[in-house]
C-alpha cells in the first residue's frame, strides 16, 4: 500500500494521472472534433467496438438473423475508443455520453438513435418480437436480470478489471474490495443457474445475451489475464455450464468477434457489412492477402 491520500477540498483534473485510459478520460462531455459517421447499405447501423458491451449488441443481431429476422441485417463500424473516435461530432450526435455501442435505425421515420447497450437490446427485442418473453411475469424476470447486469458489471469492469489489470500500480484494498463483490455476483448467478437452464428461466433471452459477454468471459478465462485463477471461477459449476452452453451457440461465436481488435486474428472481424464477411474478412485473411 502507498501512503494514504487526503482528498483536496475541490477536485481538479490532472491530465497526467496515468493509467491505461489516461489519454481519453476527461471530466467533460461533448465532441472534441468534427467527424461524420459512415452509413452502410442496411437500415441498422452499429457503431461499436468488440468489448463486452459491444458484444451484447452484435450477438443479439446475429441471433436475430439466425432466427430468420432478415430485417436485422446490419453494418458494424469500428469506433476505436483508444483513438478518441467516440468524441467525434457524428458519434456524439448518436450517443451524447460518448460510449459504445450506439445504434441508428434508418428504417424508422425519422431515423431513431439508440444508446446504452441494455436499451439497444430491449429496442431490438421489441422491434423483432424476439428474445424477450411476451408473458408479463417472464418478461419482468428477464428485464430484472438485464438491469441486474447493467448495475453489476461496472463493479466487474470499471472496478475489479481496472484495478486488477489496468491501473498503473497494484493496490491491495481496491482489488480485494472488488474481487469480493465480483465473487458475490458470480455466486448470485451460480445459485440462479443451479435451478434454471438460463438466467431468466427456461428460455434464452436478452438477459443471457447481456450477462454472458461479461461474466461468461471471466468464467471462460477470456477476460483480465489471470483473473479466472484469482477468482477461482471453475468452482462455480452452474455458471461454467451456462457459460459453455452459450459459447457454443453459432450466433454467439459470430457476434463475439465483430469489431474485435484483440485475440487471435481469426477471431477479429473489424467491420461487418455482410454475412459473408465472417468467411472472407476476418483479420487473418485480411493480413494474409496483403
Amino acid at each position: 500500500m502507498t501512503d494514504s491520500y487526503t482528498p483536496p477540498r475541490v477536485w481538479t483534473w490532472d491530465k497526467d494521472n496515468g493509467g491505461a485510459f489516461a489519454n481519453i478520460n476527461r471530466p467533460i462531455a461533448g465532441a472534441t472534433h468534427d467527424r461524420e459517421l459512415p452509413v452502410g447499405k442496411h437500415p441498422l447501423q452499429l457503431y461499436s467496438l468488440g468489448t463486452p458491451n459491444g458484444q451484447k449488441v452484435t450477438i443479439m443481431l446475429e441471433e436475430l438473423l439466425a432466427a430468420g429476422h432478415r430485417g436485422a441485417e446490419y453494418d458494424a463500424w469500428m469506433i476505436r475508443i483508444g483513438d478518441g473516435d467516440q468524441f467525434g461530432s457524428g458519434f456524439v450526435s448518436v450517443n451524447p455520453n460518448s460510449k459504445i455501442p450506439a445504434l441508428m435505425d434508418h428504417s424508422a421515420s425519422p431515423p431513431q438513435r439508440v444508446f446504452e447497450s441494455g436499451s439497444i437490446l430491449v429496442y431490438l427485442a421489441e422491434k423483432f418480437g424476439a428474445f424477450l418473453p411476451s408473458d408479463s411475469a417472464q418478461r419482468t424476470e428477464a428485464l430484472s436480470w438485464l438491469f441486474w447486469q447493467m448495475g453489476s458489471a461496472p463493479m466487474l469492469g470499471g472496478g475489479f478489471g481496472h484495478f486488477f489489470a489496468y491501473a498503473p500500480e497494484k493496490f491491495e484494498y481496491p482489488i480485494n474490495r472488488y474481487a469480493m463483490e465480483v465473487k458475490r455476483q458470480m455466486d448470485v448467478l451460480d445459485r440462479r443457474l443451479g435451478s434454471h437452464e438460463y438466467v431468466a428461466g427456461d428460455s434464452y433471452t436478452i438477459a443471457d445475451i447481456a450477462i454472458w459477454p461479461w461474466y461468461g468471459g471471466v468464467a471462460l478465462g477470456r477476460a483480465y489475464e489471470g483473473a479466472d485463477e484469482f477468482l477461482d471461477v471453475r468452482s462455480y459449476d452452474n455458471l461454467q455450464r451456462w457459460a459453455k452452453q452459450i459459447d457454443a451457440r453459432p450466433a454467439v461465436k459470430r457476434g463475439r468477434i465483430v469489431n474485435r481488435t484483440s485475440g487471435p486474428l481469426d477471431e477479429q472481424l473489424h467491420e461487418r457489412h455482410d454475412a459473408s464477411d465472417f468467411d472472407l474478412r476476418t483479420q487473418d485473411r485480411v493480413e494474409g492477402a496483403q
